[in-house]
């Protein structure tokens, strides 16, 4: 059974850090890619960031670039999204993804398993 575990959201002020973790289960985890994505109130699904299954080929949104960075551990199963200079706007919830092959891109159809998402505060 493939699981995917959040953890790291919070609250914080503008101009804060947070990192956000994802442990994967059940998949091995140097086989796939690994994406995450966010969700405010009233918005749809939208990319964050991405990173291939080397750790070597990531991809940002435009709205995150420079600030957010994502990473991965193979050795623990994990991935990482640490988020800097924190905006009230990327409050939101953050789910993490496991692609369905070693290549995914930024569209949630690339993904076949998601977490269940933790919550990111962002106050001004």
């Amino acid at each position: 059974q493939v699981q995917l575990v959040e953890s790291g959201g919070g609250l914080v002020q503008a101009g804060g850090s947070l990192r956000l973790s994802c442990a994967l289960s059940g998949r091995t985890f140097s086989s796939y890619a690994m994406g995450w994505f966010r969700q405010a109130p009233g918005k749809e699904r939208e990319f964050v960031a991405l990173i291939q299954r080397s750790g070597g080929n990531t991809a940002y949104a435009d709205s995150v670039k420079g600030r957010f960075t994502i990473s991965r551990d193979n050795a623990n199963n994990t991935v990482y999204l640490q988020m800097n200079s924190l905006k009230p706007e990327d409050t939101a919830v953050y789910y993490c993804a496991v692609g369905r092959t070693y290549y995914s891109d930024l569209r949630p159809g690339s993904y076949d398993y998601w977490g269940q998402g933790t919550q990111v505060t962002v106050s001004s």
